[in-house]
């Protein structure tokens, strides 16, 4: 049985625009203000090209706010990232509910988290979530009103890290390129580790290839028996660190889930209005604009998405 995503679910899926932005960071008692500590862009857009050095904290074509600002953080606590649409929206508008994939969060310490630009060695990965019992990481963020949470490793050095917390779309996937990252840093400064275990780190742009199977993937192919593998190196965990980090990789078992829309035959656009830039065109089901603002044109993906590029 295919694992469908056909879009009966149209009207409520493009009432917004598709892309997200990490807006605010949630730590111990206190959600702070947008952009408090975090690089945010004024643009939602997504960066796919994993070689770019954007890949680190976004930028280029989503040209990011410095922020003097720095977010205490306790070692072995939780955190929260609040992902929205924009910089204004509210948490009934995260992102589009098409747009499925994994959530990932990594840290990288550094002398100065306001200065440092986070390209380069020294990262490591500290959550993932790919697709469990039938559903996608970015859908449990988008229906928790946009939380993404994050546990802070207790067995880390105290000082200054960049916290990446970063969704990635997979419903343009199925050819090179088509993955559309979202990422954003928060400034932050952790106490209270133990400093017993020295984690293995990766550098960005480096922890992604264009072709790995977590990026290049038909999310509508899959049947109930495909695995789906998250994308970037292995998962940093303190309990399980002995001589090294373990994975938790292993595929896990696509089952139909509330991501899984009802068949639609055929496609009702409206001429009437212009796609923006990266917005859904056309597609088995969709009900959006069929046109694109000027200077884009809409691409076919597949038989389920094309979008205006």
């Amino acid at each position: 049985m295919k694992y469908n995503y056909l879009m009966t679910a149209a009207a409520m899926a493009y009432t917004s625009s598709a892309h997200t932005i990490f807006v605010q960071l949630e730590s111990g008692e206190i959600t702070y203000d947008v952009s408090y500590g975090i690089r945010t862009p004024s643009y939602d857009g997504p960066i796919t090209d994993v070689t770019s050095n954007d890949l680190a904290c976004n930028g280029g074509p989503n040209p990011t706010t410095p922020s003097d600002k720095i977010i205490d953080v306790a070692a072995g606590s939780s955190v929260t990232a609040v992902w929205r649409h924009t910089l204004t929206s509210g948490p009934e508008d995260v992102m589009d509910a098409s747009h499925l994939g994994p959530t990932l969060a990594y840290l990288k310490k550094v002398d100065d988290a306001t200065t440092d630009s986070g390209v380069g060695s020294g990262w490591f990965k500290i959550q993932e979530d790919g697709f469990n019992n039938g559903v996608w990481g970015t859908s449990t963020v988008i229906n928790n009103a946009g939380e993404h949470v994050i546990d802070i490793p207790e067995c880390i050095e105290d000082g200054q890290y960049l916290l990446r917390a970063e969704m990635i779309a997979l419903h343009a996937a199925s050819s090179t390129g088509g993955a559309q990252l979202y990422m954003e840093c928060a400034q932050i400064n952790v106490s209270g580790g133990t400093a017993t275990n020295t984690p293995t780190t990766y550098s960005i742009p480096g922890i992604y290839k264009a072709t790995d199977p977590g990026l290049l993937v038909n999310i509508y192919s899959m049947t109930a028996s495909s695995t789906y593998e998250i994308p970037g190196p292995v998962l940093f965990t303190c309990a399980a660190y002995g001589g090294g980090p373990t994975s938790t990789k292993a595929g896990t078992t696509l089952t139909t889930s509330t991501n899984t829309f009802t068949s639609a035959s055929t496609t009702t656009t409206s001429s009437a209005c212009a796609a923006t830039q990266w917005a859904q065109c056309g597609g088995i089901g969709f009900a959006g604009c069929a046109s694109c603002a000027s200077g884009y044109t809409c691409v076919w993906n597949n038989d389920y998405y094309s979008q205006c590029q």
